[in-house]
């Protein structure tokens, strides 16, 4: 959304969060999409906090081995800053405008709702169509950030040999790839209200859609990296090795009972509060279904345990259950990382815009 070039050639979706570098790379076919390429290459541990990238080589490292990982030539990407490094918002503009007038006028309406200084952001809109009240007016998505959360990203991209074509925000890439996770939806969610709760390493973000538009999103720390380190000081590992014990098992038998049921429970009633912050703010108070996804979805039963403590149908987003499979492609690698690759699927669908 916030930078742009577009020329023909394979584009690979980029994801860079806290923990990991995500890649996905799709191509059309008579009925959809085939995943290619993909790959997820883990981070060194405080390259990035909270999304800002504070080591640009380590992380263009990264998205070097995650490229080699993935077997992509692709030479162009595109990438997403968080929703919290972005400021939107929707403007009404006269409809009789001409491209090249709107975006005159588009820069100088910026400037009373940005609080920074025009140049030190990238800035970028999209029209969105018609205001439904009035005919003589159209609505635009303004959507500003900081350069530097661009430039970082950018910058870490061309380290690893890559040019991006398009800086996208996370929460409307999960709205680009919101289609490919609802096969399980009622009506494949086309007048229900989504919840997307995705719970990573470090941060837990809430995202919902109402008729597959987003209309609120939130995040705050919160993730898979608290039980990580629960195991580590519980039985004397270095965080590498609980992160794997986590992942393949192995540890002792209380390890169920006094870490991961409490985790569990934890997560529960943190997806609970999101919910509680979007009715408050919301005049749509009904949240139809609840799509899990992050590193933290594969986590056997916490499906089961959020749904019992919201009351709502809570599923595991699969972006690729219905999408055809590359030779090159494992279908149990991809599936056991499915919950975490929507970010990178929405970025991978920017190639065919």
């Amino acid at each position: 959304m916030l930078f742009s070039n577009r020329n023909k050639g394979p584009v690979v979706g980029l994801d860079i969060s806290s923990s990991s570098v995500k890649a996905m790379e799709f191509s059309q076919t008579s009925n959809g999409y085939r995943v290619d390429h993909y790959g997820v290459e883990p981070l060194p541990s405080n390259a990035v906090t909270e999304k800002v990238i504070s080591d640009v080589d380590a992380v263009g490292e990264s998205i070097r081995h995650v490229m080699k990982k993935s077997s992509s030539k692709a030479k162009k990407c595109c990438l997403a800053v968080a929703g919290s490094a972005v400021i939107t918002k929707v403007i009404t503009m006269p409809a009789n405008l001409k491209e090249e007038d709107l975006e005159g006028q588009i820069q100088l309406e910026a400037d009373q709702y940005i609080p920074y200084a025009l140049e030190e952001v990238n800035l970028d809109f999209d029209v969105l169509g018609p205001t439904e009240e009035n005919p003589e007016t159209i609505d635009v998505l303004l959507a500003a950030s900081r350069s530097e959360n661009v430039d970082m990203r950018v910058a870490a991209a061309e380290a690893a040999g890559l040019t991006p074509i398009v800086v996208d925000v996370e929460a409307y890439s999960i709205e680009t790839a919101f289609p490919l996770l609802t096969e399980g939806i009622e009506n494949r969610g086309r007048d229900k209200t989504v919840a997307i709760l995705d719970i990573g390493a470090t941060m837990t973000t809430l995202n919902v859609l109402d008729g597959h538009k987003m209309v609120y999103t939130r995040e705050q720390p919160f993730g898979g990296k608290q039980l990580t380190e629960e195991i580590m000081h519980q039985y004397g590992l270095t965080f590498e090795e609980a992160g794997l014990a986590k992942k393949e098992g192995g540890l002792p038998e209380n390890y169920i009972s006094d870490l991961l049921e409490p985790f569990k429970n934890t997560a529960a009633q943190q997806a609970n509060r999101f919910l509680q912050f979007y009715y408050s703010a919301s005049q749509n108070v009904t949240v139809n279904h609840i799509l899990l996804a992050g590193g933290c979805a594969v986590i056997p039963g916490l499906d089961e345990r959020i749904a019992n403590e919201t009351g709502i149908q809570t599923t595991i987003a699969n972006p690729f259950s219905n999408l055809s499979l590359g030779s090159k492609i494992n279908p149990q690698a991809l599936g056991s990382d499915a919950p975490s690759m929507l970010i990178a699927c929405g970025l991978a669908l920017r190639a065919f815009d």
